[in-house]
Formats: C-alpha cells, structure tokens, sequence
C-alpha cells in the first residue's frame, strides 16, 4: 500500500474523473465504486479517514425498525436489504446482533402490536435476516437478560440486526478503492474551489495539513462527501458563508465496563423523561449506550458530550437496570458525533428525532454533486447512486473515458479482509490460523481481537510479528492489541498520528480504563520510527492524542 506521503504526492498529477472531498464512510464508497468502474478517482480528507461521524454512529448495521412506526417502509426496505449485503461483503466486520424489544403494560405499543411490526420488518427483507424473530414471555426475558428490570413487562420480541465497527468498514471501503487504483490522501484539505469561464468548479486547492504545502487538483466532477461538514465546503464558493442545507443533530454514547452494566443482546430502552429510544449494547467487556438526539450548532470538530447527554443516558439506564445502577464514576469513555440530516423545509415543527434520515444528492449550479443524510447501513447503496450521477454528467460533457466502464460489483465483491473468509463464518478458525501464523507469539485472545478487527488481513499481522518477535507485545500490559497493529496502520492503512492508532486503527481510547493515556508515548515513539518524526512532532503528536482525551472527557468539568 502507498504510504500517505506517496499519495499525496501523487494526488494532482493527473485529470481525475471524479474528485471526492471527505475521507467518511461515503467518501470511500464512492471513491471504491467510481475506481472500480473504471474511472480515476481521489480523495481529500482534511483529518483521517472515519475521523468524523463515520466513527461515531451507534456501531450498528439495521433497517431502523423504529421508521416503520414513521411509515418510512422504503427506507426500512432499502436498509434491511443493504444489511444482507454487507453481511456478505464484510462477514468480519458486519455481526449478527440480538435486540431485546420489551413491552410493559404502560407501553404505547400493545405486544401483538409489536410482534405484528416484527413479521412486518422481516417481511421487508423478504426474510433474509440473521436469525427469525421470536417474542419472549416475561419469565424467558429474565433468564436472557438477568439485569433488565421485567417487573410490570408483558413480555419482549427478540429480533436481529447486525454490528459492526464503523470506522474499520470505512478504512477497508479506502484500502479497497486504493489497491483498486484510488488515490486516498489523508490529512489533505480543500481550501478553495477552482473554476473554468463559464463558473463550473473544475478543481481544488489541496493543502498538505501536516506541512502546509498547496497544490492544484483537477477534475471533471468534484464530490461534496463531508458529512457535517457539507455547508462548510459549499461555502468554498460562496464567499465563506456557510449554506443552510443541513440541520445536524449530536448523538452520543457512553462507555462502561460490562460488570458494571451486564446485557447479552441490545436492549431497546425507553427513556423515562421522553419516551426517546435508546440502546444499551453489549461490546465484548464493555456495554455503551445511546445514543441522544439534539441539534447542534458549531464546529463539527468540537463536538463532544456534556454533562447533560452522560446524565440522560445514565437516567435511561438506572431505569431499565435498577439492579445495576451505573453513575458518572463507572464512565470509561464517551463519543459524539453528528447526523447529517437534511433540514426539513418547516423545521421549526419538526422534533429532532423525526427528521428524515433519507438521503439527498444534490448538483449545484457550478457541477458540484453534493451526498447528504443517509445511514452508515445504506452507504455502499449511496455511493453508487453519486457515482451513477458523476457519470451522467461526465456523458453530458463528453468527457468519460474512452475506455468502456465495468460494473463494480460493490454488493459482491468482498472487502479486502473477507477475501477468503471462511465459508460458514467462524471467527474462531481464523483467529486459529492467526495463532498459527505467528507461531504463538500472541495470546489467544489477542489472535481474537486480530480476525474479528481485520478479518483475513490479520494474517499480514502475523507476519509481521513472525519477522520481528518484538510486534508481539502488548501496546498496554494485559490489554490484547499489540504493537504489530501501529505498524500495519501506518504502513498499510494510512494511519498518520497517534490519535489514528488509538481511535480508529484500534478502539483503545474507547475501551481502556485509562483511554490508553499511558501508552500514547509508547506508540509515539513506533510511529517516529515509522515516519521519521523528529522529537518535536513526536511529542505533538502525543499531546494531540491527550487533547482529544480530554475533549471526550469535557463534560466532567461541568461537574
């Protein structure tokens, strides 16, 4: 794989086809499917890949089973469907999921009636769902869920969608797009739109975060993919003033230890104050919740949960789980992103929780097609309707490539680590081979965590760690992620900062006790090896890392 330098040094010298500006899970669907098709494709990301809401969604690959009560059965259907095909395509990455459903006699749905939506919303996947439903008396729900308070319950459906890890679905959509021909530049902004006589954008100045060097990319159809971003970019070309296309709203979670707050499946909670519905998921050791549901003005970089959304979100569970009671203390970690919804023509009368999570692609007058809204679920689908609409305009100016396109087969062709993946999906028989490949170097459970986060490129890690036993240590004593991970990030998956390693390569800022505060230095020190960091931005760096620790921690301070 290039490394990021080599991309970037790259990047601009050809004519792209299509140029994408935003390194999230729609940014490298598109730029997977247009290079996969044939045309020549790039991508801008201003920070890293997935550093925005592609790596702060609830984790989840469903139809949305709560827009059938908002009559969206079109929606439902295009996102169940999508849901078979990402089990497909990413079997590591996209797991089936037990949600939890129950019904109380104060609830505003009868049981028959909830039941009655469950044949419903498999019907809409015609079927193809994980596993069939099946509803559970109350006596059946406490031995599923021993911590769930059933007093008063009448009973609870037991239905299936997936998980998955966002922001690894996203890097392995850019790796694919990559080895495919993409030219993927993190760390590279768009400062500026450039324009032919007749005001069409024909291009962008690119600027090289890391060292501020400029230099012009040219295009014959640019992509607006940036998530929350999307007024800020169209911005670009009009005098810096922000449009009013989207109306985004913040959800977040947060993270506790899975002693402290036990559940096997995903509990659908209802929140006591307003009825909103929220999630309590299990994640291995550990169990998050959310997600909240409020507008948000500001800087989409700063986003980040107050003491308001942890209370609310502790509230909803001491509700559910009285047994288990969790306060501010039991907080490993908090997240916060945004949802790009676009706003509702009256948006004053509309609830946050009620705008429309469909998706909009938009052609300015000046060429630029613009993605809005949608769900990480439905993305791949998204991507290709952009690029179905970069080629009509490419056609309409004459301008596709005389090379005939192919059909990028993106709902078949599988992501780069489940080429090869084990036809009855055993996780386990790979974590084996894994173990196997690194002649017992690694724990067990360490060879776990490597084919469930990359599936079948877990054994490039193996190799690694057989070729330099020292990649075999643990990043953090006791913790099951080792070192070889920081070396494939960067060499293979364009990690570029300590922070990429502990978020986004790995999930350690989310899960360790500590963030991983006590190894950032340890995996400073790797990367300055790798990259050739000199002592100066080693250590920024490091305190670039314990920056973002403390923005996910503000909200203490408001205690």
């Amino acid at each position: 794989m290039p490394t990021r330098q080599q991309m970037w040094e790259k990047l601009g010298q050809e004519h792209l086809d299509v140029l994408i500006i935003g390194g999230g899970i729609n940014g490298a669907g598109i730029a997977r499917d247009a290079q996969r098709r044939g045309l020549r494709a790039a991508l801008v990301e201003m920070n890293d890949l997935a550093s925005g809401t592609s790596s702060a969604s609830s984790k989840l690959v469903h139809g949305g089973i709560r827009y059938l009560e908002q009559l969206e059965f079109s929606l439902v259907f295009e996102s169940v469907s999508e849901r078979r095909i990402l089990m497909d395509i990413a079997p590591h990455l996209v797991n089936p999921l037990g949600f939890l459903f129950p019904v109380y006699k104060t609830s505003r749905r009868a049981l028959t009636t909830v039941s009655a939506g469950m044949w419903l919303y498999e019907g809409l996947s015609l079927f193809r769902v994980p596993k069939r439903h099946k509803t559970l008396k109350r006596d059946e729900v406490k031995k599923a869920e021993p911590a769930l308070d059933v007093s008063n319950m009448k009973g609870a459906p037991l239905y299936y969608d997936c998980s998955t890890d966002d922001a690894r679905l996203t890097i392995e959509s850019a790796i694919d797009a990559a080895e495919s021909g993409a030219v993927i530049a993190s760390w590279v902004k768009a400062t500026k739109f450039l324009h032919n006589e007749q005001g069409r954008v024909t291009g962008i100045v690119a600027q090289n975060v890391r060292t501020g060097e400029t230099k012009e990319v040219h295009a014959h159809t640019i992509v607006n993919a940036t998530g929350p971003w999307t007024d800020r970019v169209l911005a670009l070309d009009h005098g810096g003033d922000p449009s009013d296309l989207l109306r985004p709203t913040k959800g977040v979670h947060i993270v506790v230890s899975n002693e402290k707050l036990p559940v096997n499946n995903a509990v659908v909670c209802f929140h006591p104050s307003d009825g909103r519905v929220l999630f309590a998921i299990p994640w291995g050791e550990q169990t998050y919740l959310g997600t909240t549901d409020t507008d948000y003005i500001g800087d989409p970089g700063e986003v980040c949960a107050t003491l308001d959304d942890v209370d609310y979100l502790i509230d909803v569970s001491n509700h559910h789980f009285p047994e288990f009671l969790i306060s501010r203390d039991d907080v490993i970690s908090t997240w916060a992103g945004l949802r790009p919804l676009i706003r509702p023509v009256n948006q004053n009368n509309v609830d946050e929780s009620a705008v429309s999570r469909e998706h909009q692609i938009l052609v300015g007058k000046d060429g630029v097609i613009t993605i809005a809204g949608g769900k990480l679920t439905t993305y791949r689908k998204m991507s290709k309707e952009v690029v179905d609409t970069a080629v009509k305009l490419l056609r309409l100016s004459n301008q596709l490539p005389s090379k005939p396109l192919v059909d990028a087969h993106t709902d078949r062709a599988p992501l780069p680590g489940a080429r090869d993946w084990p036809a009855n999906d055993d996780h386990q028989q790979v974590a084996d081979m894994i173990l196997d490949q690194s002649n017992n170097l690694i724990s067990p459970k360490s060879a776990k965590l490597l084919a469930n986060t990359y599936g079948m490129r877990g054994l490039m890690i193996a190799k690694m760690i057989v070729e330099r036993p020292v990649l075999a240590t643990p990043i953090i004593e006791g913790r099951a992620e080792v070192m070889a991970q920081i070396d494939h990030g960067v060499l293979n998956e364009f990690a570029a900062s300590v922070t990429d390693v502990m978020e986004r390569r790995t999930q350690i800022f989310y899960r360790d006790s500590d963030q991983g505060l006590g190894a950032a230095e340890k995996v400073g020190a790797r990367m300055a090896e790798l990259l050739g960091w000199d002592d100066t931005t080693r250590a920024a760096m490091v305190k670039e890392y314990h920056d973002v620790v403390a923005r996910s921690r503000a909200w203490q301070n408001e205690i």
